[in-house]
């Protein structure tokens, strides 16, 4: 498995970060520039999810409690501006945040508790790389070189987090999987995978970067396993490459290790 992701990466023309991490074990199975920062693109809405919650929690807010939308705060690539929604509950745009990655969600749900509030929390939880520095499709800063960031490292670490249900209550820390599992999204990690996989999971794209990183729930194992790709000129190559790094580690962690375990249970009703 190893040398063929290494193969992979190398042939690639773009940035490859990379980790796999047996949770099952707790251990990391394979790592590539773990530690260096690039841009989160909409990986970032997953720790801010995190901290929305963490703020509900806290306050003993209602999910069900309605926030105000500002027709100035819809963005293009949201289906709240779509419907031209002027309210919404808590869930329903941390939901949406998510399952459809929506920037007008997002937004609202920055301005619930401020840029400060969220990067202390990413600190708190021990993301180290992880910094949010502009709104979703603030073009402006982003054209000044001023982005959001993270690192392989940080995301392995959060989805750690995740799948060990420690940073909230038993019911918030379910929700937070729950709402990762019900991902829209799937042309990355799983673009290659026959299976009907459980993947908790986020992608993250922009003109130059292209990720997805997240849980696979499965009979043989449970692992994390996060790809993220940049320097890129052709995102749809970019997500392929993340299928095919994909597909390499499900066939070795889970289709291999069911045949093995068909074959002895073969063998013994032999």
């Amino acid at each position: 498995m190893e040398q063929r992701i290494t193969t992979l990466i190398q042939e690639s023309p773009y940035n490859v970060h990379l980790f796999i991490k047996n949770l099952t074990t707790n251990q990391l199975l394979i790592s590539h520039q773990l530690e260096t920062s690039f841009s989160s693109a909409s990986l970032i809405k997953v720790p801010i999810l995190l901290a929305l919650l963490s703020y509900i929690e806290k306050n003993k807010l209602s999910l069900n409690s309605t926030l105000t939308i500002s027709p100035t705060d819809w963005v293009d690539f949201s289906v709240i501006s779509e419907q031209r929604l002027t309210q919404s509950t808590f869930y329903d745009l941390l939901l949406w945040m998510i399952i459809t990655s929506d920037n007008t969600a997002t937004n609202v749900l920055i301005d619930v508790v401020g840029m400060e509030y969220l990067n202390d929390y990413f600190q708190h939880i021990g993301l180290q790389d992880t910094l949010l520095q502009r709104k979703m499709m603030d073009v402006e800063r982003l054209a000044k070189g001023i982005d959001n960031r993270t690192s392989a490292r940080d995301m392995a670490h959060l989805y750690t987090q995740i799948y060990q249900q420690e940073l909230l209550t038993p019911p918030y820390n379910k929700l937070v999987i729950d709402i990762l599992s019900r991902q829209r999204i799937h042309d990355s990690l799983k673009r290659y995978l026959v299976e009907d996989v459980r993947l908790a999971h986020k992608t993250g794209g922009l003109d130059t970067v292209d990720h997805d990183v997240g849980i696979f729930y499965t009979n043989a194992v449970d692992y994390s396993m996060g790809v993220f790709i940049t320097n890129v000129t052709d995102n749809d190559q970019a997500r392929q490459l993340i299928g095919r790094l994909s597909k390499v580690v499900y066939d070795q962690l889970v289709k291999r290790k069911g045949e093995k375990d068909e074959g002895y249970r073969y063998s013994h009703d032999c």
